[in-house]
C-alpha cells in the first residue's frame, strides 16, 4: 500500500487525467478502501484542491476549478511535449499569446529537471521554426472554450461570420479543433442543419451560456485532418478537379500540403490529387507550379483549356522582338464546361 504523502500524489495524478472517477475506481487503482479514498480526497481539499463529489449509481470524483491554479503534475513526455508546444506557440498567429507562451516557458524551464532541460535545449537550439503566421489570429480565449466544449461534449452556441461579412446563429455538438499550417478549424455537429460542419475558428464569436450535454456521435470520418483538408482545399470551391501525379505518393506529400488537396495512392509509382479553385486557370497553374508531371483525369474540358493556355504560352515565347503575336477570338477558345459545382453544405466559409 503506498505512503500517505505518495498516495495523494497518486490520486491528484488520477483527478487530472480524466473527467470524473467514481470511489470504487480509485480505491482499485491505489489498492485502498473507498473510506480511505474519501479521507484523502478530503486532505486534497484542505491544500486547496477543489475536488467535486456527486452522489448516487452515477456519481464520483472530478477535479473541479477553483480560485488560483494549482500545481500540476507532469510526467517526463508531458513536460517535454509542453515546453515544446509553448516555444512554438510563441511564434504562431494565436492573437496575444506570444508573450505569454515565452512567460510560462521560462518558468517551466526554470523547474524542469537537469535530465529534460536539456532535451528541451537541444530542441531549442537546433530546430529553426519556418511557420507562417496566418492573417487572421484567433483569440486564445475562444480557442480554450471551443477546447472545453470538446473535451465537456457540451452543444456550443455562437454567431458565425462568413466570408462576406454575414452572421448567423449557430449551435453545434462540437467534436474536435483541427489545426493547418494557418488556421484553426471546428469540426461540429450542426443541431439545426442536422448535419457535419467545419467552421473557421477566428470566424467564431461565442455566445455563453453553452449546453447541455450530449452524448458524443460518430465522428464524419477517421481521419479528421484529411476531412477538413479536402474540405477547405477542394469542396469548398465551384471547381474540382482530380490530377494524376507521377510519382509515389511519399514524394508528393513533400510538396503537396493539406491547404492543397487530398493525394490518394495509386499504384507504387503514382497517386491522384483531389483539388479545387475558384476558376479552371487557377486550378491548372496551382498544379503546374508545383513542379510535378501530371495529367488531368477529370473534369472533362480541362485538358482542353490547358491546351489553350499551352498554346497562348507558345505564341508568348514565338513572337519576334517587338513583334505582336495574332490575338485568338474568344470563339476560337472556348470556356470548357466543367461540371456542376460541387455540395459545399459541409464547409462554413
Amino acid at each position: 500500500m503506498l505512503e500517505t504523502s505518495a498516495r495523494l500524489l497518486r490520486l491528484l495524478s488520477l483527478l487530472q487525467a480524466h473527467r470524473e472517477w467514481s470511489g470504487a475506481d480509485l480505491a482499485d487503482r491505489l489498492g485502498v478502501t473507498p473510506r480511505t479514498v474519501r479521507r484523502d480526497v478530503d486532505r486534497l481539499r484542505e491544500l486547496g484542491y477543489p475536488v467535486n463529489a456527486s452522489p448516487g449509481t452515477g456519481g464520483g470524483y472530478q477535479l473541479g476549478a477553483g480560485a488560483e491554479l494549482p500545481p500540476l503534475l507532469l510526467d517526463d513526455e508531458e513536460a517535454v511535449a509542453v515546453a515544446v508546444g509553448l516555444r512554438t506557440a510563441a511564434g504562431q498567429g494565436i492573437e496575444g499569446i506570444g508573450e505569454t507562451s515565452v512567460r510560462a516557458l521560462a518558468k517551466l524551464e526554470q523547474v524542469l529537471p537537469g535530465r529534460l532541460r536539456r532535451r528541451v535545449s537541444a530542441l531549442n537550439a537546433y530546430t529553426v521554426p519556418m511557420l507562417r503566421t496566418p492573417g487572421s489570429p484567433v483569440d486564445p480565449a475562444v480557442l480554450t472554450e471551443l477546447v472545453a466544449a470538446c473535451r465537456d461534449s457540451e452543444r456550443l452556441r455562437f454567431a458565425y461570420r462568413d466570408h462576406g461579412g454575414a452572421t448567423s446563429r449557430r449551435t453545434v455538438e462540437p467534436h474536435r479543433l483541427v489545426c493547418t499550417e494557418r488556421r484553426w478549424y471546428l469540426v461540429a455537429w450542426d443541431v439545426d442543419r442536422v448535419g457535419w460542419r467545419t467552421f473557421r475558428a477566428d470566424r467564431i464569436e461565442p455566445t455563453p451560456p453553452h449546453g447541455p450535454r450530449f452524448p458524443p456521435r460518430e465522428p464524419p470520418a477517421e481521419d479528421l485532418a484529411a476531412y477538413v483538408s479536402k474540405g477547405v482545399s477542394t469542396a469548398a470551391y465551384a471547381l474540382e478537379a482530380t490530377f494524376r501525379l507521377h510519382v509515389p505518393l511519399a514524394e508528393a506529400a513533400t510538396v503537396v500540403g493539406p491547404m492543397d488537396g487530398v493525394l490518394e495512392a495509386d499504384g507504387e509509382d503514382a497517386c491522384l490529387l483531389r483539388t479545387g479553385a475558384a476558376n479552371p486557370d487557377y486550378l491548372l497553374m496551382h498544379v503546374a507550379l508545383m513542379g510535378l508531371e501530371f495529367e488531368v483525369i477529370d473534369p472533362p474540358g480541362l485538358d482542353e483549356r490547358m491546351r489553350t493556355i499551352r498554346d497562348r504560352i507558345d505564341r508568348a515565347l514565338g513572337r519576334a522582338p517587338g513583334g505582336r503575336a495574332p490575338a485568338q477570338s474568344a470563339a476560337q477558345a472556348p470556356e470548357p464546361v466543367l461540371g456542376a459545382d460541387p455540395d459545399t453544405a459541409s464547409v462554413e466559409s
